[in-house]
């Protein structure tokens, strides 16, 4: 039941992803800036970066499939893995929009956007500590039922 969930909410998340990076790309300048500091600028085209982007958010989707083959009848595992290309999905699309918010004319304040950028690291973070604390709790109470 809880695979069931999770399938359903990376598939919605893979529908969002997707959705953004159409929206950002529609939205980007010829010349991206990814990073600046000072005078300093590191720049990409649009169209290099849409399909960079294409292909990482394409690989690390895939990985579902890729797992599935070697966990079959691991339904936990499985679920968590889900939950943690849905939280590195969540990363993705707020990525992105922080790269067309700060390539866009408007005038923004990024210090409020570097707690989100950052929340959404510790999210996928927490997320993928959470299977070895399970796996270690699960061992550790088989072992207690044993004796």
């Amino acid at each position: 039941m809880v695979l069931k969930l999770f399938k359903g909410l990376w598939f919605v998340s893979v529908l969002i992803v997707l959705a953004n990076l159409l929206y950002v790309y529609a939205s980007l300048p010829e010349e991206v800036v990814i990073q600046q500091e000072g005078v300093d600028r590191v720049l990409a085209n649009r169209e290099l970066l849409f399909y960079v982007m294409t292909l990482l958010l394409v690989l690390t989707n895939a990985l579902v499939y890729v797992m599935r083959k070697f966990h079959e009848q691991d339904q936990n595992f499985r679920a968590w893995f889900h939950g943690l290309i849905i939280t590195m999905n969540i990363f993705f699309v707020l990525g992105m929009n922080v790269i067309q918010v700060y390539n866009s004319a408007e005038k923004f304040d990024f210090s409020r956007i570097g707690f989100i950028v950052y929340a959404s690291v510790a999210l996928v973070i927490c997320w993928a500590a959470t299977w070895p604390i399970y796996s270690i709790f699960r061992r550790l109470v088989a072992k207690q039922v044993i004796s």
